[in-house]
């Protein structure tokens, strides 16, 4: 790790009080890649945990405030949102932690230029146009969609293309390290925002169905991602030199669709479990199960921290045709990703009767699931953020491949599991899946890339 983190040649201190300093130090301080990392990824992870807090919190209120049926039209209309809005760039937001980064390594400045701009523009149309044929589709289904729902779902359409540009100015500010410029206007304005403005439509006594809720989150998400724009462009005007554009609209398409793809069958495996429990198990299983889930969400804010933070550096040191310094960091990356992971997974599971009470007292029967789905966690967080080296150094094919065996082997798994052993089973087809998937991606690493990317063990 000498190439990551030059030590001091000081002598080392004495004492528990002065070691702690040293060490929050070395955590906190320091201008080497490791300890930028270490503090980028801390800076994701807070906002993240922030935003988890302040989600839970909005969904309670909204919940008190507009009555089981109206939330439940609202969370149905904004889950497709948060879901078609992932997946609507083409995959722009992640690959653009490889572009620029390419871009910026080789001196392509006319071709980097272009991507800055060019990338917002073309997902922003294409979002548009298949905003409005979605809504052409709730028309045609009006006669039998709920007559409650088809104002939230039109406003859900206007919202998209907001939500698809903020997704794509997030990988543009996280591929110049501008962490909380990418995050906080997602996860942290937006929130407080829909808040804010649900809360004071409440206050003033208007009726607080799912249409003014609706109404309240697209207007956060468009305030949101317009205050992001004129701060992301004010940087890069600072940033970047002004010039001539050059667009490769084919070549972008060309490395982010793949990663579309990885992208898209990890939220379907994110997702199976809870979805099949659905449709076997009562509605009470279900809530048990997802507050299990959410409980455990913590563990995987410290891999989505470290990938969000390494993935554009994967792609400049292979640019850069560094392999000394891309196997270190990579190392680096996984120790950071697995060790905090396991540290997060032992307190949450030695918490976890209390923080699952805090749903309600019948929550608490679900202290035992959180064991078995921790397992596929811990062992996926053991490689890293190793789907991210994969898709930067132009192996996204293969990577999209594994997550959709891993895929296919859950939902095989889940529906032979989960009617007879319910939540219990659906953790377990889980937990075996992340394991099947960690297994191919190291394979994968360790045949096409010669690393080694396993929290422990030699190379």
């Amino acid at each position: 790790m000498a190439v990551m983190d030059a030590q001091s040649a000081t002598a080392p201190p004495t004492g528990t009080v002065t070691r702690l300093k040293t060490m929050l130090r070395s955590l906190l301080g320091g201008t080497s890649e490791a300890s930028v990392t270490r503090r980028l990824a801390g800076t994701i992870f807070i906002i993240r945990v922030v935003s988890a807090a302040m989600a839970y919190l909005s969904q309670i209120l909204l919940a008190r405030w507009m009555g089981g049926s109206d939330y439940g039209v609202y969370v149905y209309v904004w889950t497709w949102v948060l879901l078609l809005g992932s997946m609507m760039d083409f995959g722009i937001s992640a690959s653009a932690q490889k572009i620029i980064p390419e871009y910026r390594t080789k001196g392509e400045h006319a071709l980097l230029r272009g991507f800055l701009s060019g990338s917002r523009w073309m997902t922003f149309a294409v979002s548009s146009v298949v905003s409005l044929a979605l809504a052409g589709v709730v028309k045609a289904l009006s006669p039998w969609i709920d007559a409650n729902e088809l104002v939230p779902l039109y406003i859900g359409c206007i919202t998209l293309p907001a939500f698809v540009v903020a997704n794509t100015q997030d990988g543009i500010a996280r591929s110049h390290d501008w962490m909380r410029l990418g995050l906080m206007p997602q996860f942290i304005v937006r929130q407080s925002l829909i808040i804010g403005l649900t809360a004071g439509a409440f206050a003033l006594g208007l009726h607080l169905g799912a249409t003014a809720a609706m109404l309240a989150s697209a207007a956060a998400v468009w305030i949101a991602m317009i205050g992001q724009m004129v701060v992301l462009n004010r940087r890069l005007a600072g940033h970047i030199e002004p010039g001539p554009k050059a667009y490769d609209f084919h070549g972008w398409l060309a490395i982010s669709l793949p990663i579309l793809m990885v992208e898209g069958f990890y939220l379907l495996l994110s997702y199976t479990d809870v979805l099949v429990l659905q449709q076997f198990r009562s509605s009470q299983e279900v809530g048990v199960y997802f507050a299990v889930v959410k409980t455990l969400a913590l563990v995987s804010f410290i891999h989505y921290a470290m990938s969000a933070t390494t993935a554009h550096r994967f792609a400049e040191y292979h640019a850069l045709g560094d392999k000394a310094r891309l196997s270190a960091y990579v190392a680096h990356a996984i120790k950071w990703t697995f060790w905090p992971s396991l540290a997060a997974t032992v307190v949450l599971l030695a918490l976890g009767k209390p923080l699952l009470w805090l749903f309600g007292p019948q929550f608490v029967t679900g202290y035992d699931i959180m064991f078995i789905a921790a397992i596929g966690l811990v062992v996926r967080s053991a490689i890293g953020p190793v789907e991210r080296l994969l898709n930067m150094l132009g192996h996204q094919h293969i990577c999209a491949l594994a997550y959709a065996l891993a895929f296919a082997m859950n939902v095989v798994l889940c529906v032979v599991l989960v009617p007879r052993f319910g939540g219990h089973g659906a953790a377990a087809a889980t937990s075996v899946s992340l394991a099947f998937e960690t297994v191919l991606l190291f394979w994968i690493v360790r045949r096409r890339l010669g690393l080694h990317v396993l929290a422990f063990g030699k190379s």
